[in-house]
């Protein structure tokens, strides 16, 4: 869209400021993106881009929230009512992983952008919390002998940060993300199989 397009609907042009920040970020980083950048791949001026985001963390913290509200709706198919365990997990897994792949930057700018800035540690945590809450569901569901419920998400907890480092490996494209969900489900399913119905 050229630079001197106008008239274009607010929501529409925070929509094009917003896919040009992931853009930029998940390839400079948060530092070593500048405004310029973002305004130059978004084919507008930087006092249009001012005017909307006040400042290059305003712009962060609106890119962090708009991905991250993606990210938890890409999660939602796990919740579903009826699933097995087993299906549950697979559900989860390729909700997550398929997530990754399909939106690469999102992923770069929630995960790796987003937890090397203190300041944005927290604008993060929403979509984090809700994996780790579906995980902690499906174990709590599928046990013989219920644990406390920090158990139940200290377990969540270490099986969302493995899932997490192969997340990476999907965005950076050293596996695909099918064979990563196979190779996740196999190995949550076996060391959840003792704790786990039959």
């Amino acid at each position: 869209m050229a630079g001197g397009t106008k008239r274009l609907p607010r929501a529409v042009r925070e929509q094009q400021m917003l896919d040009a920040a992931v853009s930029v970020f998940s390839e400079r980083g948060f530092h070593e993106t500048s405004m310029d950048a973002i305004a130059a791949r978004a084919e507008i001026s930087k006092p249009m881009l001012y005017l909307y985001y006040g400042s290059k963390d305003e712009l962060f913290a609106a890119c962090i929230q708009r991905e991250g509200a993606r990210f938890v709706e890409a999660l939602a198919p796990a919740g579903a009512r009826g699933l097995t365990p087993r299906e549950q997990l697979r559900v989860a897994l390729e909700s997550f992983l398929g997530f990754v792949a399909k939106h690469r930057e999102s992923w770069l700018v929630l995960y790796r952008q987003a937890l090397a800035q203190a300041a944005f540690v927290g604008s993060v945590r929403t979509s984090r919390d809700r994996l780790v809450e579906l995980t902690q569901h499906l174990l709590e569901a599928s046990t013989k002998d219920p644990l406390s419920d920090e158990d139940f998400r200290m377990m969540a907890i270490a099986l969302v940060g493995a899932g997490e480092a192969v997340a990476d490996r999907v965005a950076g494209g050293e596996i695909e993300a099918d064979h990563a969900v196979d190779l996740l489900e196999a190995l949550a399913w076996r060391g959840l199989k003792g704790a786990l119905r039959s």
